[in-house]
């Protein structure tokens, strides 16, 4: 068994070594030529798996540490038998930590009163599911969007997109990109937006189109940006009119990233029946970074935004980008997880 791997991926060296050849590559520079050869691929969202790619490879299974599958041509693979496995749900609380950081961190910021303000989740997925049991036990109000789970579910407990804008004094974006999604945030979208709200994006950068995000900015409150168009040459005139700007990092918790590479790992040991790796979870030993949970009971809004910074910092990880946000790569490559917190009472 050969398996090509992103050296970027953490957790995973030496893993699969006794059971056969390990070849650790830059996941941006993995080529032809590099799986010419190659059983398995375990990569992350960099390496784009295609036709260009993967043609005339032995490749059977791809397995990406990452939620989104955007990166892979899933109608090419399943046309060749190439099983692809993704990471689903492994950043879920990661990316809940970075939008209540974010969301109480500007709020302080700006001396904005979130009391009784209502919170519009649009895709409740993973993370949107995360977010919504954190933001009832903080007291927000909540409006639901998610039409694949509307249909599936009933609609009683979602809405349409338009109440969800009109009505929301905050708007975080977590739906996967597809082409019904691609640039939903445009300008009429943000036309129906309540002026000052919120806006939060940590699912994909291009379900935004930023020319209209930039046009609407004067009408909007604060306004966080994760995911970006064009990543990793991002957009430095927007970068420099937002709130909170960071390189790609909403889910990058060691928990998640523990998930993330266990979800993988796991997924090729079934396939090739490694049977000791079927149940393969990474251990830390920093015990710093051992998810906690916060004890926000009868907190005022300030003292939870003192909380949620303590244990999530968001505002570093924003001058650090701004610093040398050419160094987007290299920020998301070389990041230093951190720990990941949960709300309950």
């Amino acid at each position: 068994m050969i398996i090509v791997a992103d050296r970027s991926i953490p957790f995973i060296e030496g893993v699969f070594e006794p059971y056969g050849e390990v070849r650790y590559l830059d996941g941006h520079s993995i080529g032809r030529k590099d799986i010419a050869d190659a059983d398995a691929l375990l990569i992350r969202t960099r390496t784009k798996c295609n036709a260009g790619l993967l043609e005339g490879s032995p490749v059977r299974i791809i397995a990406t540490t990452s939620i989104g599958t955007d990166h892979i041509d899933q109608a090419y693979c399943r046309k060749k038998g190439i099983y692809i496995t993704n990471a689903s749900g492994c950043n879920a609380g990661g990316v809940m930590n970075y939008v209540l950081s974010a969301l109480y961190g500007t709020a302080a910021r700006k001396s904005i009163s979130l009391e009784g303000a209502t919170l519009g989740i649009i895709g409740v997925g993973n993370s949107g599911k995360k977010i919504e049991h954190a933001a009832r036990l903080l007291g927000f109000k909540l409006l639901l969007c998610d039409p694949p789970r509307a249909e599936k579910e009933g609609k009683s407990q979602f809405c349409s997109l338009q109440t969800l804008l009109e009505n929301s004094d905050i708007v975080t974006m977590h739906v996967p990109l597809t082409e019904s999604t691609r640039k939903m945030a445009d300008a009429a979208f943000f036309s129906k937006m309540k002026p000052g709200a919120f806006f939060i994006n940590s699912s994909r950068g291009e379900i935004v189109d930023e020319d209209d995000l930039e046009e609407a900015l004067p009408k909007l409150g604060p306004v966080v940006i994760d995911t970006w168009n064009n990543e990793p040459d991002i957009n430095i005139r927007l970068m420099n009119k937002i709130d909170i700007a960071t390189p790609h990092i909403a889910g990058y918790s060691q928990y998640g990233k523990q998930t993330g590479a266990a979800y993988a790992v796991r997924s090729i040991a079934r396939y090739f029946n490694i049977q000791p790796l079927l149940d393969y979870f990474p251990k830390t030993e920093n015990d710093e970074l051992e998810v906690v949970k916060l004890d926000i009971q009868g907190k005022s809004q300030g003292q939870i935004a003192s909380i949620i910074q303590y244990n999530y910092p968001i505002f570093t990880d924003d001058f650090m980008f701004r610093m040398n946000p050419s160094g987007f790569k290299e920020m998301r490559s070389s990041y230093k997880y951190r720990k990941e917190f949960f709300i309950d009472f």
